[in-house]
C-alpha cells in the first residue's frame, strides 16, 4: 500500500476538527454524559471508522481494508478491558460524572500522541530489525496467558508509586476545583486532583499500548493502517466508557476472549516466517473470541450471584422459622393466661 505524506496530513486534520468539534461545540459545558448521548456517540465514531474502511477498500484494495477492519476489532476489544480499570479509577477519586468527559478528553489526546510515538517506534524496529517480531509476539503469548490467570484487584492509591512521585513533585489541592486541572492559591499554583486522575489514565493507556500496538503488527506492519485503526478505536473509548461503566462488571469471561487473541495473535508472529496465516482467517478468530466470550457472559450465571441468591434464600428461611417460633411462643402464652 502506498502512502503519501497527503494520507497523513489530511487524516491527522480531520481527527483535530472532530476533537475541537467534540469538546468546543457538542461538550462546551461540563455535564454528565448521558447513555442515550453516549450510544449516539458511539455510533457516529464507529460509523466514521467503518466508512473509512470502505474508503480504503475503494481505494487501497481488499487486504489493506481487511487489515485496517481486523486491527480496528482488537483494539476496539483491548479498550473494554481499559474500561474495567477507568472505572476503578473513578470510583476511588469519587469524580463526579460531569467532569469525567473532561477527564477521558484529554487522557485520549495524550494516548494519541503517546500510540503515535509507540507506532512509529515500533514500526521502525520491525523494519531495520526483524528479530523484534519474535519479542513482540512472546510479549504477546506472556501478557496473554498472565491475562486468564489474574485476580481483579481494587485499586489503591495511597500505595500507588505514580501517584506518590507525582504528590512530591507537584503541590496537590486537598479539593476538586469544578473542572480545572490547576488551581493558583495565595501566589502559588497548586494541582488538583483531577490532575492527579488524568495522570491515572494516562498511565493506564500506556500500559495497555504495551500490549495492543504489537497486537495490531502482528496484522500488518503498514504504519498508516496501525495508526488509523488505533486512532479510530480510542476516539470512540470515550462514548464507549459511558456506555458500558455500569455493566462492565457482567462480562466476566471477556478477559479469556482477549487473553485467547492477545496469545493468538503473539503465537502468528511467533511463525510469522514460516506459517502465514490469512487476515480473512485472523479476523474470523478474533471475531469468534470476542462474541463466545461475550455471550457466555451473558448466558452463564454468575456463580457468586447463586452463591448470594442462596444466602438470601437461607436467611429467608431463617425469618421465616424465627417468626413462626415467635408465633408459637405466643399462642403458648396466651393458652396459659387462658
Amino acid at each position: 500500500m502506498q502512502v503519501t505524506i497527503w494520507f497523513w496530513i489530511i487524516f491527522n486534520v480531520f481527527i483535530l476538527a472532530m476533537l475541537a468539534l467534540d469538546l468546543g461545540v457538542f461538550h462546551r459545558r461540563a455535564h454528565a454524559i448521558s447513555i442515550r448521548e453516549a450510544a449516539i456517540w458511539s455510533s457516529v465514531w464507529i460509523g466514521l471508522s467503518l466508512t473509512f474502511n470502505f474508503g480504503l477498500y475503494l481505494f487501497a484494495g481488499p487486504e489493506p481494508a481487511l487489515a485496517y477492519l481486523t486491527g480496528y476489532l482488537i483494539e476496539k476489544a483491548l479498550s473494554v478491558d481499559n474500561i474495567f480499570v477507568m472505572v476503578l479509577i473513578f470510583g476511588y477519586f469519587k469524580v463526579e460524572p460531569k467532569y469525567q468527559h473532561r477527564v477521558l478528553f484529554w487522557g485520549i489526546v495524550g494516548a494519541l500522541v503517546m500510540r503515535g510515538i509507540f507506532i512509529v517506534l515500533g514500526a521502525y524496529l520491525i523494519s531495520h530489525f526483524h528479530w523484534v517480531i519474535y519479542l513482540f509476539g512472546a510479549l504477546l503469548v506472556f501478557t496473554g496467558t498472565k491475562m486468564a490467570f489474574r485476580d481483579e484487584e481494587p485499586f489503591d492509591a495511597e500505595n500507588n508509586r505514580l501517584l506518590k512521585l507525582a504528590r512530591k513533585l507537584v503541590p496537590v489541592s486537598a479539593q476538586y476545583h469544578g473542572k480545572n486541572f490547576w488551581i493558583r492559591e495565595n501566589g502559588k499554583l497548586f494541582a488538583t486532583p483531577l490532575l492527579l486522575v488524568l495522570l491515572m489514565v494516562e498511565f493506564t493507556d500506556l500500559v495497555f499500548a504495551v500490549d495492543s500496538i504489537p497486537a495490531i503488527f502482528a496484522v500488518t506492519t503498514e504504519p498508516f493502517l496501525v495508526y488509523t485503526s488505533n486512532v479510530f478505536a480510542i476516539l470512540g473509548l470515550r462514548s464507549l466508557y459511558f456506555l458500558l461503566a455500569g455493566i462492565v462488571d457482567q462480562f466476566r469471561y471477556l478477559k479469556y476472549g482477549l487473553s485467547f487473541i492477545l496469545v493468538f495473535v503473539g503465537v502468528k508472529m511467533l511463525l510469522s516466517d514460516i506459517q502465514k496465516v490469512p487476515i480473512v482467517a485472523s479476523l474470523v478468530v478474533i471475531a469468534t473470541a470476542l462474541l463466545i466470550s461475550i455471550l457466555l457472559s451473558l448466558i452463564v450465571p454468575d456463580p457468586e450471584d447463586e452463591d448470594d441468591e442462596e444466602e438470601m434464600d437461607d436467611l429467608a428461611q431463617r425469618l421465616t422459622d424465627g417468626k413462626r417460633t415467635l408465633t408459637q411462643a405466643k399462642e403458648k402464652v396466651t393458652q396459659r393466661e387462658g
